[in-house]
Order: C-alpha cells, then structure tokens, then sequence
C-alpha cells in the first residue's frame, strides 16, 4: 500500500522542492504537506493523521508571524491598523492560492480520486491550505531562518506594494479575493497581442468558473489584464450582489 514515506520519490515532489529553491531538505515533509484528506480517506492503511492538516495549522502561525516582524521592521511608520490592513491583504486565501498555483503546488497534491476530479488542484481553498502546508513543512525542516527566506522570497513584492498603499487593492486583486469566495477557483488570463514591437497592442479574456467574464486591452500586458479584470470585476460583483462603484460623470 502507498504510504509517505514511499511516496517522497515522486517526480513531482523533486520538482516542486527544486522551485521552492532548496528550501527543504526532507522530502517526506513535502509529502506530508501535499497529501490531503480526500487522499488519506481513500488510501488503506494511512491514518487522517497523516494528513496535511496538521503542517497547515503550523504554517499558518510561522506564516502570519513572519509577514508581522517583516511589516514591523521594515516600514517603522505604519501605524498598528495600517500594519494589520496589510498583513491582512497579503497573507488572505486568495493570495496564498496564487502563490501556490505559480509555484504548480497542484501537479504534486496527494488527492481521492473524487476531489481530483471535480477539479481539487486548482481549487482555491485547497490550493491555499497546501501552501501553508508547505511553509509548516520548510519550518520543520530549516528552522525559522528557512521559513522566514521562503516566505519572504514568495510574499515580498505583494508585502511593498500592499505596504505602500495599505488596505487599497488594483483590480486583478480585487477579481482574485471575490472569485476565491464566489467559486473557489483563480481567475485565469488568456493574453494574445498585435502589431509591432513599438506599437504592440496587448488583448486580455479572463475566465471566472469556466466562463469568459470580462475583456480588456492595453499598450501592454499588465494594463490589458487589469481592463479585463475590471469588467470581470464588475460583472461578478453584480452577480454576487455586491455594490459596484458608477464611474463619475
């Protein structure tokens, strides 16, 4: 019977640990932090207990932690609510999801055979949860020093921005966090472009559980994605009963 310890061989969790950047030196603790219970309820002879449940507990205490001494020290200015406004806009489900997705945590999750298929590697909360997993994992292994690098190398772009501006949010973020709890998935961008490279002209369709929700375009790939993501904004917040803002006259 498949067990974690003879799982730690897979290609996937060799690849997954080499874009974590070597932060993890045992791949057992990988492992653990990829299974879910989904998996273990199916698999004869592994215990819930070996479940990922409990490194997401732990890695949601190291992670929170290491994004509030990172705010604390480095922006020595922020007030109490504007350090917890950031925190809060940084370490939230959506973003973990995201961070988790581009680091493909969903080619190596251990998952039943009835969450795989109705689509549990690319479901938000899931994809969430792993990460965090996956930071209890590095903590584990490395101590806090590892924790803190990966984290920091994950986090510390979104930590500036969101550090410069606290509480406030662009479009992709604000599309990300309502499509996390309207459907439990990630937006995803198509991008296609035309013309020259002095005057490419960029066209963004993002897709919002299985449908194209809104369009955009722009004189690069960022401001096209962010126009598609206003009008997929929108839409969904309109759909979900949320006030949208009028433009001004």
């Amino acid at each position: 019977m498949p067990r974690l310890h003879s799982l730690s061989e897979r290609p996937q969790v060799a690849a997954l640990a080499e874009r974590l950047g070597g932060s993890l030196r045992d791949l057992r603790l990988l492992d653990r932090a990829l299974a879910h219970r989904s998996w273990c309820a199916e698999i004869l002879g592994v215990e819930q207990e070996e479940s990922n449940e409990r490194l997401e507990f732990l890695g949601d205490a190291v992670l929170g932690l290491v994004v509030a001494d990172h705010l604390y020290r480095t922006y020595p200015a922020l007030a109490e609510g504007q350090l917890a406004k950031t925190r809060a806009s940084v370490i939230d489900a959506a973003t973990l999801a995201e961070v988790a997705a581009e680091l493909d945590l969903g080619a190596g999750l251990l998952l039943g055979k009835g969450e795989d298929a109705s689509g549990g590697r690319r479901k938000a909360s899931i994809l969430a949860d792993t990460m965090e997993a996956v930071i209890g994992a590095v903590y584990l292994d490395g101590g806090w020093d590892a924790a803190s690098a990966l984290v920091l190398r994950l986090l510390g772009p979104r930590l500036a921005e969101a550090a410069e501006g606290p509480g406030g949010h662009d479009y992709k973020t604000r599309l990300q966090e309502l499509a996390a709890r309207a459907h439990d998935q990630l937006p995803r961008y198509d991008v296609t472009f035309e013309g020259p490279d002095h005057a490419r002209r960029f066209f963004a369709t993002v897709h919002v559980g299985g449908s194209a929700l809104g369009r955009g375009e722009g004189h690069s790939k960022k401001r096209a994605e962010q126009a598609a993501a206003r009008s997929a904004w929108e839409e969904l917040a309109r759909r979900e009963g949320h006030a949208v803002p009028q433009p001004r006259a």
